[in-house]
């Protein structure tokens, strides 16, 4: 019975393991067509403004090797995300953003509710091994850095440089549950 019980715990390991370390290609996917971009680089700006549950414009054009500066305000009441990545991309922060939530990482209207946290034991959320860089889940508070994203407070406004390095099947969204869901999200188109 106990050389039953150890397999099983053996399986069970190694379940979450695999669960956890699935997390760092999808976190690192982004590379496939762009890096975090330098700010003598950048070409020109595109401004973007959330409203609850859209964006405006709702189509930006780029070109392979086009570094851009994003300006992006939330003028909406809620929290919202600023991300490009494909939609299978999308499908897996989803999760993850869901869990931040369930866990009071963040709230509806603020990412401030990360601050000061330690989620190191929060289950599924292991961002050491997920490749989440930024993610300290010691004295440091948690981050939401990776180069193809931001999470953007009511009112507030932040920037992000991206680097386009090759064309692909985009769309930039908000993964706040719920949002991409009622149509928060927009096509990324690239020209020749």
């Amino acid at each position: 019975m106990r050389f039953v019980t150890s397999i099983a715990a053996t399986v069970l390991a190694l379940t979450a393991a695999v669960v956890q370390v699935q997390p760092a290609a999808a976190d690192s996917a982004y590379q496939a067509f762009g890096t975090r971009g330098r700010a003598q680089d950048v070409k020109r700006t595109v401004d973007i403004v959330m409203r609850d549950n859209s964006y405006q414009p709702q189509r930006i054009q780029v070109r392979a090797g086009e570094t851009i500066r994003f300006r992006v305000r939330n003028a909406g009441e809620l929290l919202h995300e600023f991300n490009i990545g494909t939609a299978i991309m999308h499908q897996q922060h989803q999760r993850e953003m869901q869990a931040m939530f369930e866990s009071g990482m963040m709230s509806a209207t603020s990412k401030d509710a990360m601050a000061g946290m330690d989620h190191s034991n929060m289950p599924g959320m292991n961002h050491g091994v997920m490749g989440h860089g930024g993610m300290n889940h010691g004295a440091a508070p948690m981050r939401h850095d990776d180069p193809n994203a931001v999470l953007v407070n009511p009112g507030k406004a932040e920037e992000m440089i991206f680097r386009f390095t090759k064309a692909a099947d985009l769309e930039f969204a908000c993964n706040i549950p719920g949002h991409y869901e009622s149509g928060m999200m927009g096509k990324v188109v690239f020209s020749r």
